[in-house]
């Protein structure tokens, strides 16, 4: 059976770097996935992907010699028992408050004696590259468990959350993060509060040994993070890449011809 790099590097302190899969396009994930991330995360969180053709993308990831991640809608056993088994590597489960929370999207994520995982399905034993019995016995081993802080009662709880057994990482998003700091008038947190409380993450995590990281919008930001000890770190999407780049040559061809710049998204 494979062994999990990504699970293997967080446990040893290395930072490691992906991209999100918001379009979900199977051709575009097939070349991400041959260029040299550690992993790819399916969003099926925010974006409109059916299960079959996210089973498509696990396989073709995987099949590539890439991680294929998954960001679950909510951490429930329903979803994470659905993913895994259409063969992901591992799960990461937004919006995690609670202790209880996180304890119930881990127990979904490791068979029994160690958590309450289904037993069932062969994609993930393919995707693996053993069969089905072996997968049984090693996949607690190998699947990662990575839960979102997105919230200041998160963050109240990081340190019974974070001590976990069975949670891998803790991962930021930061939108939401600032969302949910907002004050009753609506008013957002200043960006020195916004990121007071990223940095609170970080410390927790340095504290109870628990790998941290959150999602970036370009590779200094994301190679700052790595320097301030962050490891499992996001650099924007396939969506976002693409747009990048043809808003640069777009913009390039306007300002040659003199005409209007193009809108940025």
């Amino acid at each position: 059976m494979k062994i999990n790099p990504v699970k293997r590097k967080l446990a040893a302190g290395e930072p490691t770097f992906g991209t999100w899969l918001s379009i979900g396009e199977l051709y575009a994930t097939r070349v991400l996935a041959r260029m040299g991330f550690d992993w790819l995360t399916l969003d099926l969180e925010h974006s409109p992907i059916d299960w079959a053709h996210a089973a498509a993308i696990f396989g073709a990831v995987a099949d590539a010699g890439c991680v294929p991640l998954v960001r679950v809608p909510e951490g429930s056993h329903h979803y994470i028992k659905r993913v895994l088994d259409a063969g992901a590597w591992g799960i990461v489960v937004p919006m995690v408050d609670t202790v209880e929370q996180a304890r119930r999207a881990i127990a979904a994520a490791k068979y029994p004696p160690q958590g309450n995982r289904s037993v069932g399905g062969g994609m993930g034993a393919m995707n693996f590259g053993t069969t089905s019995d072996e997968y049984y016995r090693r996949a607690n081993d190998e699947i990662v468990v990575v839960l979102q802080t997105e919230s200041p009662q998160g963050i109240a709880n990081a340190p019974d959350i974070y001590a976990l057994p069975g949670c891998d990482a803790i991962f930021v998003g930061p939108n939401d993060l600032q969302f949910q700091m907002r004050r009753a008038d609506g008013q957002f947190p200043s960006p020195d509060e916004h990121e007071a409380a990223i940095q609170e993450v970080i410390a927790v995590g340095k504290r109870v040994g628990t790998p941290t990281g959150m999602h970036t919008m370009d590779a200094a930001s994301a190679l700052k993070r790595a320097s301030q000890g962050m490891q499992f770190i996001a650099i924007g999407s396939d969506l976002r890449l693409m747009t990048l780049k043809a808003q640069e040559t777009l913009n390039e061809l306007r300002a040659s011809t003199s005409g209007p710049e193009v809108a940025k998204y």
